[in-house]
């Protein structure tokens, strides 16, 4: 009556409907991750659990819950007494060595080209000018760590979150395809295959980080890297973080390697990007499935992205995020050209 077209009024409707949830999702995107990431400790976890649960009489899945958490704190304690006594002594070492390293390291500098040794002679310099500036930030700087500390308290929830999924997970994933009048089959077809893709994601993960740090251990020991066992412990973590960990890793290696006078440099960074070619062309699309593979491209977008939206935990998050949206165009598609193919009635 009013000459307003109600199709297209109800599409600027949902499209505005859209924008705002979007927008909802930006606002709240810190507590996203942190339930995003109980999320994906939780698929760390539950093989093991199925695993009990498949021989277990009990109704509800809490014991093997409880055994699945008492094996994996037990698991952490003996690994902690076992490696971390190793990594801690030598961690403690190299912050006691570390002022004699650099002494020595300023007063017969290794072999290098005359830029480099300029670029070096220059940042020391300004070091040396701005050194009471630098004290000064101190302890401003310390009441920022201190201010950050406070999400320590996810170390704690996060655990917390995620034996709740865990546990309910069946119920939600119940509640959510009951959403849906018609298309409930192809929601839970859809929950299936991004349950097996998260499922198989986080174990390669976890077995990708495993595999460095005992290459890294067994290797750099071999070659007589100083605290072999402590730089193989911060590459383990690291290699959660998709392109930044692994070449910050290798940074970090290289560097306390020359600061401690390791002579077998060359040798050491061509052992990093052998291993590198090998992790990424060999072992980790043997792991990963055909779902999960991104293209190089697109990974790399997606860590530059999630760096911006969320730090550190949006870079670790872009590439499952990234294979997720593949996954569901793929099935949506598939959905969409099953229903053009069906003959009418």
């Amino acid at each position: 009556m009013l000459g307003i077209d109600l199709r297209a009024a109800r599409y600027v409707w949902t499209a505005l409907l859209i924008l705002l949830l979007l927008r909802a999702v930006y606002e709240i995107r810190a507590t996203l991750i942190v339930f995003v990431i109980a999320l994906l400790f939780a698929y760390l976890l539950y093989p093991l659990m199925d695993l009990f649960d498949r021989h277990l009489t009990a109704k509800t899945r809490t014991p093997a819950l409880a055994m699945t958490f008492l094996l994996v704190i037990g698991l952490l304690a003996v690994l902690g007494s076992a490696i971390g006594s190793v990594v801690a002594n030598q961690a403690g070492n190299l912050a006691t060595e570390a002022p004699k390293f650099l002494d020595r390291l300023s007063r017969n500098p290794p072999p290098a080209p005359e830029g480099v040794r300029s670029l070096a002679g220059t940042l020391e310099n300004q070091l040396r000018t701005h050194y009471s500036d630098i004290v000064s930030e101190i302890p401003r700087l310390s009441l920022r760590v201190l201010s950050a500390s406070r999400n320590l308290i996810y170390i704690v929830i996060i655990p917390i979150l995620s034996f709740f999924i865990l546990r309910d997970g069946r119920r939600i994933r119940d509640g959510f395809v009951d959403l849906f009048d018609s298309g409930q089959e192809a929601a839970r077809e859809t929950l299936a295959d991004v349950h097996t893709l998260l499922l198989q994601y986080m174990r390669a993960l976890l077995f990708l980080c495993c595999a460095t740090f005992i290459s890294f251990s067994i290797v750099l020991s071999a070659m007589g890297v100083p605290y072999a066992i402590l730089l193989a412990a911060i590459a383990f973590p690291l290699e959660f973080i998709p392109l930044v960990g692994p070449l910050a890793a290798a940074v970090i290696i290289v560097i306390v390697s020359i600061v401690t006078g390791y002579g077998h440099i060359v040798w050491l960074i061509f052992f990093l990007g052998l291993y590198r070619i090998f992790q990424d062309y060999g072992l980790s699309p043997h792991l990963m499935s055909r779902g999960v593979e991104l293209h190089p491209l697109l990974v790399i977008f997606g860590v530059f992205a999630g760096g911006e939206i969320g730090g550190v935990a949006g870079i670790f998050l872009s590439v499952p995020a990234l294979a997720l949206m593949r996954l569901l165009y793929h099935r949506l598609n598939k959905i969409r050209m099953t229903r053009h193919l069906r003959p009418a009635a």
